[in-house]
């Protein structure tokens, strides 16, 4: 385990220890769970784009004519 030393606005420590407390967390658990979401998005944005530049429009296409041709259920309309 790591501690690092962060520097905050009064406004921003005021805000994160109210949001930590309506959580019952305490602060360091609410700054660990926003890091950890904030990594999980950027590394599942870097996924995503790493997959699109692998992507193949003719073999989509081609996927997409086996879909059976009726109409869209309910809610799926565009």
């Amino acid at each position: 385990m790591s501690n690092i030393s962060l520097r905050l606005p009064d406004s921003l420590h005021r805000s994160l220890r109210d949001l930590a407390e309506r959580d019952n967390i305490s602060i360091n658990q609410f700054i660990t769970t926003a890091v950890a979401e904030k990594v999980s998005a950027l590394a599942t944005e870097s996924y995503l784009n790493e997959r699109a530049q692998r992507a193949d429009r003719r073999k989509f296409k081609k996927v997409l004519a086996k879909v059976a041709k009726r109409p869209p259920q309910a809610g799926d309309e565009l």
